[in-house]
């Protein structure tokens, strides 16, 4: 009974730990303080609980422990469900929104990384159990190493090149380099263009980067996250202002217009190539039979 208490202990210290370190509060704003840290820490704990609980009950054929992990499915989805609904409604009031897309993706995020907790705290608890607490540490330390690493995705930066785009106007029509991006049809709105404006372009590094970038809602995140962090020239009743991405169909490349609060075009840059790539908007043409008859 010793043994199965400190193994299910140090499983259930390990999952919550995980569960802390791949959660933070960054630019993105979610989850907020303190609120959001209790309820997911909170979640994070049951799902500890239960992958603990898993190879040391088996050990000890207590069968009907095992019969919890069968929550585990019910419980995350509802997490998903949580956060989907959560963001959803505070989509409706930002000036510059997220998106369907941006939201599912934070949505099924929060609710791997709950079965990623599970699965540490099975695997150190089952360490434990089996072999000497030492080792458990050990693979405890490395199993964090590892979630750390696997919760970060690709970003923007990695798939397409983004400098400075030229914003200029010809008549009433505005353009950012030669992709023509709208009709502004108001003098003073154009005189805020050329005075705020900046201009961005996004050069994809392959076809599979061009699918990625076609996509609507990884283009409507970039503009969500640029805005959040540079902040925005609009209000409620300024439509005009809103930043903008527009496609050229030709070579897939992007073009960006935003007037920011912060006039700095270097931290701009650096701002989109962070954006997280969107798994709904990853898109690999190149490995299809189509793409391979192509490239041959």
């Amino acid at each position: 009974m010793e043994k199965y208490t400190a193994a299910t202990s140090l499983g259930i210290a390990f999952g919550v730990i995980t569960r802390y370190l791949v959660l933070r509060s960054d630019y993105r704003q979610y989850p907020g303080y303190p609120h959001g840290y209790i309820t997911h820490l909170s979640l994070g704990l049951i799902a500890a609980v239960l992958g603990a609980l898993a190879i040391p009950a088996l050990a000890e054929k207590e069968f009907t422990a095992v019969t919890f992990l069968s929550l585990a499915a019910t419980q995350f989805r509802d997490v998903r469900e949580m956060e989907r609904k959560t963001l959803a409604g505070l989509d409706l009031t930002n000036l510059v929104s997220r998106g369907p897309d941006y939201i599912e993706d934070i949505s099924r995020i929060f609710e791997a990384r709950n079965y990623l907790v599970m699965l540490i705290a099975l695997l150190v608890g089952g360490v434990a159990y089996y072999t000497h607490y030492a080792i458990a540490l050990v693979s405890g330390g490395l199993a964090l190493i590892g979630a750390r690493y696997l919760m970060h995705g690709r970003v923007v930066g990695q798939v397409a090149q983004v400098r400075p785009g030229k914003v200029h106007f010809e008549g009433p029509n505005l353009f950012v380099e030669d992709i023509h991006m709208m009709n502004l049809a108001r003098e003073e709105v154009r005189q805020q263009v050329k005075k705020r404006g900046l201009g961005v372009i996004l050069e994809p590094f392959d076809d599979d980067a061009r699918a990625i970038l076609g996509n609507s809602g990884q283009r409507m995140a970039i503009a969500h996250d640029a805005s959040v962090q540079l902040g925005i020239y609009k209000d409620v009743d300024t439509a005009e202002f809103t930043p903008l991405l527009r496609r050229d169909l030709d070579t897939g490349r992007v073009a960006m217009i935003i007037l920011p609060l912060e006039m700095d075009l270097e931290c701009l840059l650096l701002a989109i190539t962070r954006v997280p790539v969107l798994e709904s908007a990853i898109n690999r043409p190149l490995k299809s039979r189509a793409g391979y008859r192509a490239a041959d």
